[in-house]
This record gives structure tokens, sequence and C-alpha cells, in this order.
């Protein structure tokens, strides 16, 4: 039985990046929302064994929807990426205090996503 990660990036570009990357890895799955909004619709759909999501974003931005999910009993234990432009060691300390547990920056290489998601699936 492989893992299911779900993939909110706005990017479409990105998104397939951070796709190609995670299917790399044997037995990985993944599903992709296009915003934060489509990611909470996608949630109940599926049991998500990832999520990876970027901060910048229209409608629900990756802080809202990790916001959300930690504070929803169903969703709060997924483990959670952050892929994002935002560099500074403010801003990676704001995104794990916030409830993610890795934090990689833009550009990224695909082995780092991969060694992300294999530590914490």
């Amino acid at each position: 039985m492989g893992s299911l990660v779900l993939i909110v990036e706005d990017s479409s570009m990105t998104r397939s990046m951070i796709r190609s990357a995670a299917e790399e890895i044997e037995g990985m799955e993944t599903i992709e929302a296009a915003n934060g909004f489509e990611a909470l619709r996608l949630l109940p759909s599926q049991q998500f064994d990832l999520i990876i999501t970027d901060i910048n974003m229209p409608d629900i931005n990756g802080l809202e929807l990790i916001n959300f999910v930690r504070k929803d009993p169903r969703f709060h234990a997924i483990p959670l990426i952050i892929i994002s432009t935002e560099k500074s060691e403010e801003d990676k300390k704001r995104g794990l205090q916030i409830g993610a547990d890795a934090y990689l920056t833009k550009p990224f290489k695909a082995e780092e996503v991969q060694d992300a998601i294999k530590a914490l699936i």
C-alpha cells in the first residue's frame, strides 16, 4: 500500500516538479490542489499521509491552510512540509511554529523534497 501526498501550490510548473520528485519514491501517489481552497475541499475526500504546501497563494494561503489542518481533529496528525520563496529565518521559524514539520525554500532540488518526504512518512 502506497502513501498519498496532497500538493498545494498555485504554480502548475512548481506543482509538477514537486509531483515528479515525490512520485520517484516507490509507492508514492500525489493529488494536486491549485490553492488552499481546493485543498480544503480535497482533504475530507482521501486519507492523506502528507501535505506539501506553498505559503503565498490566492484565496486561502498556506499559513491559513496549516492553521486549519492543525486545528481539525480529522487532519491534525498529517505531517506538513512548506515549500516557499520566503527564505528568512523568521519565515522558517513562523512556519514551523504554526505547525509545519519541515520548511524548504525555492528553488529546491528533487532530493531535498524526497528527503523531507521520507523523513515524515
